[in-house]
């Protein structure tokens, strides 16, 4: 299971629609959710059309959110959007054993095991999170709060089941620059966050959707190189519905 996270606090101003960009990464079967940073209770009114608009193009979730809630809402999306996933990923295989995608529909006994099934696979299927972070010059009283996020995240992450890993974005790459840069890799371990954040630019435009399409292509290379295919694709095959 993919997601990107972007965290925000305002419009994008350079190259391609995000919302264009959020529904490429839909078609490559990554869900994109949106964590709006309010900045003295407000992101503007487009900054929220934006945010929203996004989220909904990505097939995810968007939260408007001040400093003291952003840790616990990244949580939260991250978590409820996988189990989004996996009751998808499951109605689709239930629609073509049973010609019925309802989980709804199945008698009471087998619902109960449907829904046992979805929460043991919401913690066992391997989660992949590319975080993106917004590094414009308005987000650097907030990166604090945004470190706090990714530290709780990861520790949440480790406390799965199955496999997680996360990697870490930020944009603009440059002053001058439209692309994105990876900060860190995949990886499941702390070590390295903290590094980040003295040196993030913290200026420049705010190309959301050129970093979107990075990060998509970033995880098209890595599926490609490790020959991974689409792990919610049959995953109802152990099981008997």
């Amino acid at each position: 299971m993919k997601q990107i996270l972007l965290i925000t606090d305002g419009c994008s101003n350079v190259g391609v629609s995000p919302v264009v960009a959020a529904a490429h990464a839909k078609g490559e079967g990554i869900v994109v959710n949106v964590v709006g940073v309010l900045d003295y209770g407000d992101v503007g009114e487009l900054g929220a059309a934006e945010i929203d608009e996004i989220a909904r193009a990505g097939g995810g979730m968007s939260r408007l959110v001040n400093t003291r809630q952003l840790s616990q809402t990244v949580q939260m999306m991250t978590r409820k959007t996988v189990m989004q996933t996996v009751q998808l990923a499951v109605q689709k295989e239930l629609k073509q054993v049973l010609g019925n995608g309802s989980i709804e529909a199945l008698p009471p006994d087998k619902r109960g095991e449907v829904v046992r099934v979805i929460d043991e696979l919401g913690e066992t299927q391997k989660l992949q999170v590319a975080l993106l972070i917004d590094a414009s010059a308005s987000m650097k009283p907030k990166l604090q709060a945004v470190e706090e996020a990714i530290r709780d995240l990861m520790l949440s992450l480790q406390a799965r089941q199955g496999e997680s890993e996360l990697c870490v974005f930020h944009f603009p790459g440059s002053r001058y620059g439209d692309e994105c840069v990876m900060d860190i890799g995949w990886t499941s371990d702390l070590t390295g966050v903290s590094a980040i954040f003295p040196k993030l630019p913290m200026s420049g435009t705010t190309p959301t959707g050129p970093a979107l399409m990075q990060v998509i292509d970033f995880y098209r290379t890595e599926s490609y190189r490790k020959g991974n295919r689409d792990e919610t694709d049959g995953m109802m095959s152990d099981y008997v519905v």
